[in-house]
């Protein structure tokens, strides 16, 4: 196997926005699991076309040994590849999957309710979060289990204003990953305040375990509180926790 030019991914730095797939005339990228994966070798010339289209600057060139680069393998994989997204719904990748963040919660008003969106970040899963994207550094986060703003009517006044989002679903989701990704959080965004949100069900107050789990391994000096909210909604208790 020669040594050869070949990119390289870095899946912690990678948010999952697909410019690179888009930027790669060859097909040699996709989105897997919200992270860009290099699908086979023999697809990459080793040009690196695809760099400056990452806003994470996570790909870089390396030289390794790697399969030679195979423009026929090419050709067949993209046809096959149109061929496929011809028939299928599905697009090769995710735009909303790409970070954003704004200053103006306003701009989102309802023209029918008037009532502004007070959210101001995006992606706002968990598993999708880079924990060193902008809009994690030094901020108010808000963590709230996925059933929350539903119960809670009035959940971005009494909630979400001023406060960057993340939510996640503690009985159903992988909260190993989601235990790995706060740790990182803690680590590289210095947090400035949390805000754990949950349901009063017992699977529900597991969010907030997780986040102790994560703070043993990773200790932050912050404010950090916890809600719990009743299935009609109420606000049953506010607990402020030592980090």
């Amino acid at each position: 196997m020669p040594t050869r030019n070949i990119i390289k991914i870095d899946e912690e730095k990678c948010n999952g926005c697909g410019q690179c797939v888009t930027a790669c005339a060859e097909g040699a990228l996709a989105i897997i699991n919200g992270k860009a994966k290099l699908i086979s070798e023999t697809y990459c010339d080793g040009l690196g076309a695809c760099l400056g289209h990452c806003p994470q600057e996570a790909i870089t060139i390396e030289q390794r040994p790697a399969d030679d680069f195979d423009q026929a393998a090419v050709d067949a994989h993209l046809a096959t590849q149109k061929h496929t997204n011809a028939h299928s719904p599905k697009p090769a990748t995710c735009p909303g999957m790409m970070n954003r963040q704004w200053n103006t919660p306003a701009a989102n008003q309802n023209p029918q309710t008037n009532t502004p969106s007070a959210l101001t970040n995006w992606p706002i899963q968990l598993h999708l979060l880079t924990p060193s994207t902008p809009c994690l550094q030094h901020a108010d986060l808000l963590l709230a289990a996925d059933c929350t703003a539903f119960a809670l009517g009035d959940f971005h006044n009494q909630l979400l204003t001023n406060r960057q989002l993340a939510i996640a679903c503690p009985k159903l989701d992988n909260t190993d990953a989601y235990l790995e990704k706060l740790v990182a959080i803690f680590r590289t965004a210095q947090l400035r305040s949390l805000t754990v949100v949950h349901m009063e069900v017992p699977c529900c107050a597991a969010l907030t375990r997780l986040v102790q789990n994560a703070l043993a391994q990773a200790p932050l000096q912050m404010t950090f509180q916890d809600i719990t909210l009743s299935l009609q909604g109420q606000i049953l208790q506010r607990t402020h926790i030592q980090p």
